[in-house]
């Protein structure tokens, strides 16, 4: 199996799902990842709250692309298997 932009195009495809799959009541916040962490006003964002963002970011910009990206990856594997 060879490294194509095919196989770089599908396991970015496979951990943008990920992502997206991931549930902030139910996964993050059991591991301190949750939605109440508050930070205030003028401070540093932190590596997890800069995380968090983009987690939350890739959730709600994604979405649409998302689904459009996996009806194209599944009719491309059915028709070229």
């Amino acid at each position: 199996m060879a490294f194509t932009l095919w196989s770089l195009f599908e396991a970015t495809l496979l951990c943008l799902n990920a992502v997206c799959v991931l549930h902030e009541e139910r996964f993050l916040s059991k591991i301190g990842w949750g939605a109440n962490q508050i930070q205030g006003f003028g401070e540093q964002p932190t590596a997890k709250s800069q995380i968090l963002n983009l987690i939350r970011s890739i959730r709600t910009v994604m979405r649409i692309p998302l689904i459009f990206l996996n009806i194209v990856t599944i009719i491309v594997k059915l028709i070229l298997g």
